[in-house]
């Protein structure tokens, strides 16, 4: 939820300790074994594409819970969890926002999650709820309860997307307005500061987990950054300062962190409160954007702005007092605080939050012109809530219940009733949601399974749909799909040089770029670099050792993370390869006094330095060589001797030990 408040004056603070490397093994990621794991998502312009360049909408809802102290979504104590994901589906949500915690994601990442108590899952035959709640006969943890919910939803179509809520678990927590600066007590019984670095850490391990399961399409690194009211020390703020408070360095290196273990999560982005004497609701206030952009070091195709936005039911502001329409919201607040983002073809949005109670007046009136805006220009959207249980808005479910009958077999079969708020959900949400034009089916984002019982895939909709009745995207459009295309990752080639392998691989056809990955020990894949070009050096490697590497293309503005082609590499042992010059030469110019050295070239050299041994000690006379020869000044004494040693430098380090070794003397002529 957000509030407004004027900004206060800023201040600087500094983070706590950061906290140590932590390693956890994996958990099962919920991936069904016939997901092909491509329906990730990317920005071109304002617009989200799939794979094929197909363009997408996400018009979903919030759940929350998994950021409270109950650890999990609220309300599956009233009902059966894959009984609600299906009536989500079936009610057209394509996508869920799930708030967290950083304290929750910290349990997981150590191995230790939180347990939930609020759930009473029962596999008694008589009285069956939430089966799969019960885990090796016990009640499943919060992460176990996570994946479950995971599984669930790629069973029936719908995408999700986490926020961090709030630092520790707190069901009040989004009323503090900063990423780090809380503490709470970890289940390893350590005392952890949230500072911006184990905020950082905790949503890389994140998606480093789950990266194999497109379920997952992306992260909120922040729930509304605002003011100091709400317990913060200072005010998020945005800028291009590195200032601990800045929001907008903050999310930047976030996204690096996040996108470095899965190139094609999208990353969603709030606002902050104030910009240059400007306010907007928590969270909602991009107009630093414009002059301080996001811009990941891997671009910004992964890049969403997420603003928030509410009616004066939840809190009055000056754009209210008046008969205000669409355009009196575009000049007083909409059009310069986000939506130039789109109207300009900039960035996508995904309004994080909107809704509330309906009021017969002008909550309801904003309600409807913020919901036929959303809709005309294509900005992605999550209603919140679901959930009735949040104070100031109220949500699309009225209650919950629960029951069993017999069935024909005799056995017991439970059944959960969602009561929706028919008026709420029909007048104010129903009209955004993504649907065929005509025969009103909801669309997914998987493209293989339909959402839910009466809707249909990404890929059913652009096969059978799209060129015909097209959907209510933009107002109503009819298009013409993109034709499937399958993308293969180049075949790599290697050559060993003494602590190095140089990879090398033909150009791709489309491919856009390149990175090189390698495999842990554990089986994953780290990221190593981006690469424009077709060949790669590998430095810093152990002799001997068998490294595993794989080079992916970027297609269409996603990575394949095919990892099928990857090969095992192994660098020379250093033991037959020198990392020193070997046959140093001397040639004697008696003319001007001079002498020419030249020695053999060293694998993986890039760089050879000079030393003369004089008055008891080594003087480096350059270290800058690129060729592997050196001539020395003219009208150097003649008869005079010198000490001479020649170096190279290999994988960033120089072997003056063996240099010295094998220092030659030279008498100038």
């Amino acid at each position: 939820m957000t509030a407004f408040a004027s900004v206060a004056a800023m201040s600087v603070a500094g983070t706590a300790a950061g906290m140590p490397v932590m390693i956890q093994t994996a958990l099962p990621v919920s991936a069904a074994a016939s997901d092909t794991n491509d329906d990730w998502l990317h920005a071109k312009g304002s617009r989200l594409y799939d794979k094929n360049g197909n363009e997408v909408w996400l018009t979903g809802a919030n759940w929350f819970g998994f950021n409270c102290t109950e650890c999990s979504p609220h309300y599956l104590w009233s009902g059966d969890i894959d009984d609600m994901v299906k009536d989500i589906a079936d009610h057209g949500v394509n996508v869920l926002r799930l708030p967290v915690s950083t304290e929750l994601l910290y349990n997981w990442m150590i191995g230790n999650p939180d347990p939930i108590s609020s759930v009473n899952p029962n596999d008694d035959p008589n009285y069956p709820i939430n089966v799969d709640l019960i885990i090796n006969g016990e009640v499943a943890n919060s992460q176990q309860t996570f994946e479950v919910l995971l599984a669930k939803c790629k069973k029936y179509g719908v995408k999700c997307f986490i926020d961090i809520h709030s630092p520790e678990s707190n069901n009040s927590g989004h009323n503090y307005g900063l990423w780090y600066g809380k503490s709470f007590k970890g289940r390893d019984g350590k005392t952890v500061n949230v500072t911006t670095d184990v905020w950082i850490e905790t949503l890389a391990w994140c998606a480093d987990h789950y990266k194999g399961d497109d379920t997952l399409i992306g992260f909120d690194l922040k729930n509304e950054p605002h003011s100091t009211y709400g317990g913060a020390p200072v005010d998020a703020i945005w800028d291009n300062s590195n200032a601990p408070n800045n929001w907008r360095k903050a999310a930047e290196d976030c996204a690096n962190a996040i996108l470095d273990k899965n190139p094609n999560a999208l990353i969603l982005i709030e606002g902050v409160e104030g910009f240059e004497g400007h306010n907007a609701w928590w969270g909602g206030n991009l107009r630093g954007v414009a002059k301080y952009p996001i811009l990941p070091t891997s671009g910004t195709s992964q890049i969403v702005y997420s603003p928030h936005d509410y009616g004066p039911v939840v809190s009055d502001q000056p754009w209210f007092h008046k008969d205000f329409t669409e355009q009196t919201l575009l000049d007083d607040y909409w059009y310069d605080t986000w939506a130039y983002l789109v109207d300009k073809d900039m960035y996508p949005l995904l309004i994080g939050e909107w809704g509330g109670r309906l009021d017969g007046g002008d909550n309801e009136k904003w309600l409807g012109l913020l919901r036929d805006y959303m809709i005309k220009h294509h900005i992605n959207h999550t209603f919140w809530c679901l959930n009735d249980d949040s104070g100031d808005t109220g949500g699309l479910w009225k209650d919950i219940q629960f029951g069993v009958s017999r069935s024909d077999d005799g056995t017991m079969k439970g059944k959960t009733t969602i009561n929706w708020d028919t008026e709420k959900y029909e007048t104010y949400y129903y009209p955004a949601i993504w649907k065929t034009q005509t025969s009103k089916k909801f669309i997914g984002l998987d493209h293989k399974v339909a959402l839910g019982k009466d809707g249909i895939s990404l890929d059913d909709f652009y096969a059978n749909y799209a060129a015909k009745e097209g959907s209510n995207l933009d107002g109503g459009t009819i298009v013409d799909p993109k034709t499937p295309v399958t993308y293969e990752n180049p075949t790599v080639t290697y050559t060993p040089g003494n602590g190095s392998v140089k990879l090398s691989w033909k150009a791709v056809t489309d491919a856009e770029g390149y990175a090189v990955y390698t495999q842990s020990a554990s089986g994953s894949w780290t990221k190593l670099a981006d690469c424009s070009g077709t060949s790669y050096t590998m430095t810093g490697l152990t002799a001997g050792t068998k490294y595993k590497v794989a080079v992916i293309g970027k297609f269409g503005g996603s990575w394949n993370l095919d990892y099928s082609k990857a090969i095992t590499v192994t660098p020379n042992n250093s033991s037959t390869t020198p990392t020193y010059p070997t046959n140093i030469k001397a040639e004697y110019n008696e003319t001007y006094h001079q002498v020419r050295l030249t020695w053999d070239k060293v694998s993986g050299a890039d760089k050879y330095g000079i030393a003369v041994y004089l008055s008891g000690k080594w003087r480096i006379q350059t270290s800058a060589l690129t060729t592997n020869s050196f001539t020395t000044p003219k009208n150097l004494t003649p008869g005079k001797s010198y000490k001479v040693a020649v170096a190279a430098r290999v994988n960033g380090k120089w072997d003056t030990a063996n240099a010295i070794k094998n220092a030659i003397t030279i008498t100038v002529k």
